[in-house]
C-alpha cells in the first residue's frame, strides 16, 4: 500500500495524467476541426454545382471523405470530390504529417459532356516541385511560366486557343489563393481542380472555375458547327 501511495505523489505520475488529458482533448478537438472543414468544403461544392443527386462516402476515418454530385442539365454531367485532411486529432503524428503532406487537399474532377479544344494545365510552380502531379502528355505540350497574383505558375497548353482561355481566366481572377492546379484533358473528357480547402473559401475560388470550364466547351461546340 505504501508503495502505491508513493507512486501517486510522484511528479512523473501527474505529468502522465496531464499528457493523457492533452491527447484526449486533442483527439476531440481535431475531430471537430476536420469535420467543420470537410462539411464547409462539401457544402460549398453543393451550393455551386446544385446537383440533382449526390452521394457522400467516408474513406478514411476523420481524414478522408468523397462525394459524387450528379447533374442532369448543363455541360457537366458529374462532379467528384475527394478531401484528405491532416490528422489534427492525433497531436503526436500531426507535426510529422505537416512535414510530409504539408496541407489539406481537395481534389475535384468534372466530367464534361463535350471535349474541350485541347489539353491545358495551370499549376503552381512550388506545388509542381513538391510532389506535384505527373502530367502524362507533358512532352507534347508547350510550357511557359506566368505570374498569377504573387505566385509563379507553369502553363502547359496544346494549342494557342487553350493558352488564351487560361490566360484570360487569370486576368479575370487575379488571385489564385487556395488554387494549386487547374487542368482540362480532352483525352479523358474531364476537367481537374486541386486546391487547399479552407473554410468558407472553396465556393469563392471554385465557382469561377466551374463557370469558366463550360464556356471553353461551349466555344468549342460553336466552332465545330
Amino acid at each position: 500500500m505504501f508503495e502505491h501511495e508513493q507512486i501517486l505523489t510522484q511528479p512523473v505520475f501527474f505529468l502522465f495524467i496531464a499528457f493523457s488529458f492533452l491527447l484526449s482533448f486533442g483527439y476531440f478537438w481535431g475531430r471537430r476541426q476536420n469535420k467543420k472543414l470537410f462539411l464547409s468544403a462539401f457544402n460549398d461544392l453543393v451550393d455551386i454545382v446544385k446537383p440533382d443527386d449526390q452521394t457522400f462516402t467516408n474513406i478514411g476515418g476523420v481524414i478522408g471523405y468523397h462525394t459524387n454530385l450528379f447533374i442532369k442539365k448543363g455541360p457537366v454531367s458529374r462532379v467528384d470530390a475527394t478531401i484528405t485532411l491532416l490528422p489534427r486529432h492525433s497531436w503526436l503524428y500531426f507535426p510529422i504529417s505537416k512535414i510530409i503532406s504539408k496541407y489539406d487537399r481537395l481534389f475535384i474532377t468534372l466530367y464534361l459532356k463535350q471535349n474541350p479544344p485541347g489539353e491545358g494545365h495551370l499549376i503552381e510552380r512550388k506545388y509542381a516541385g513538391f510532389r506535384g502531379p505527373k502530367i502524362t502528355n507533358e512532352q507534347r505540350l508547350n510550357k511557359e511560366t506566368i505570374k498569377w497574383g504573387n505566385h509563379d505558375f507553369y502553363l502547359y497548353y496544346g494549342n494557342l486557343k487553350v493558352r488564351d482561355h487560361f490566360v484570360k481566366f487569370t486576368e479575370l481572377n487575379p488571385e489564385p489563393a487556395i488554387i494549386k492546379h487547374i487542368a482540362i484533358v480532352p483525352d479523358q473528357k474531364k476537367g481537374f481542380v486541386f486546391m487547399i480547402p479552407e473554410r468558407t473559401k472553396v465556393a469563392q475560388y471554385f465557382a469561377p472555375i466551374y463557370h469558366w470550364l463550360p464556356s471553353v466547351i461551349k466555344q468549342q461546340g460553336i466552332e465545330k458547327k
